[in-house]
């Protein structure tokens, strides 16, 4: 006798747990080829807010964990996602309708990018810190700090290495995010939640929206509480309107690729081009000077 499928249901991922969306709606996943592939949660500005308070909770100890227990944390990270590796091939092509073999390259880039990101975690202050000379029996030291809670509009084409490479540099330094994925690719997002979720990742250190982007980026943009946000994908919105929207209380804006005016649609970049060094990290860095007396 054959046997039913077991279905997955795909929910969001906020504060470690896995929740339906409070408004009960769902929207269709398809593949690049108009095929049926999921039903996503569909999320709310109620959502949102509670991945931002999730990610609120979570930024202190984050970012009070040492840079070396960090990166082991994020190299956990890609070991989990090399053991699920199949199934975001599987996810990838059918997401963005590629063959097997340029899935699997895509797979593989993301998780060496992972990788790239996690050894970073102890090197950042190292190239961005600094003993200053100053006039005077002091030492002055800056050091890179993280800035807070992140918001991050996951880019729309690359459903899983532009994922990997928005959001891991956001996390390694400290900060904690929330994540919109693609609307259109969702799935590798889902999937990547259950790879954090069973990583030594601390719940909310990573919050996985799925929905529409217009609908939910500016309620993102604009909550008092994030500090910062990284524009990749909102290359079909208005993204000065989002930027303006957030303007009292966003320290930090990664605008999209391409120097166009707001209103027209930016390009998205070529994420399988050689990774973005610090700079991605450092964008979402304070630096923080320190004087103290040097002692005779």
């Amino acid at each position: 006798m054959s046997r039913l499928d077991v279905r997955k249901t795909y929910k969001l991922y906020i504060g470690g747990a896995f929740p339906r969306s409070e408004s009960g709606r769902s929207y269709e996943v398809r593949g690049a080829d108009g095929a049926f592939l999921a039903n996503a949660a569909l999320a709310s500005r109620k959502d949102a807010r509670d991945a931002v308070a999730a990610a609120i909770a979570a930024q202190p100890k984050w970012a009070a964990a040492t840079a070396y227990n960090r990166g082991q944390i994020l190299y956990r990270v890609a070991e989990m996602l090399e053991g699920r590796r199949d199934q975001f091939v599987a996810e990838v092509a059918a997401a963005e309708g590629l063959s097997p073999d340029a899935a699997s390259d895509l797979t593989d880039a993301a998780i060496d990018r992972w990788v790239w990101y996690a050894g970073w975690s102890d090197k950042i202050a190292q190239v961005a810190g600094n003993a200053n000379p100053v006039a005077g029996p002091y030492f002055n030291l800056s050091v890179p700090e993280p800035t807070g809670v992140v918001a991050v509009i996951a880019p729309q084409q690359s459903s899983l290495l532009g994922l990997v490479s928005v959001v891991a540099p956001v996390i390694v330094s400290g900060n904690t995010c929330v994540v919109l994925a693609s609307q259109e690719r969702p799935l590798p997002a889902v999937t990547l939640s259950e790879v954090l979720a069973t990583s030594d990742l601390p719940g909310g250190v990573v919050n996985v929206l799925t929905g529409t982007t217009a609908e939910v980026a500016p309620w993102l943009a604009s909550h008092e509480a994030v500090r910062a946000i990284d524009l990749a994908g909102a290359t079909t919105l208005d993204w000065g309107a989002l930027e303006s929207a957030g303007a009292a209380t966003l320290t930090r804006v990664l605008r999209p690729a391409g120097d166009r005016p707001s209103t027209e649609p930016a390009v998205e970049p070529d994420w399988t081009a050689s990774p973005q060094g610090p700079a991605r990290i450092l964008a979402f860095t304070e630096t923080k000077t320190v004087w103290h007396p040097k002692g005779r």
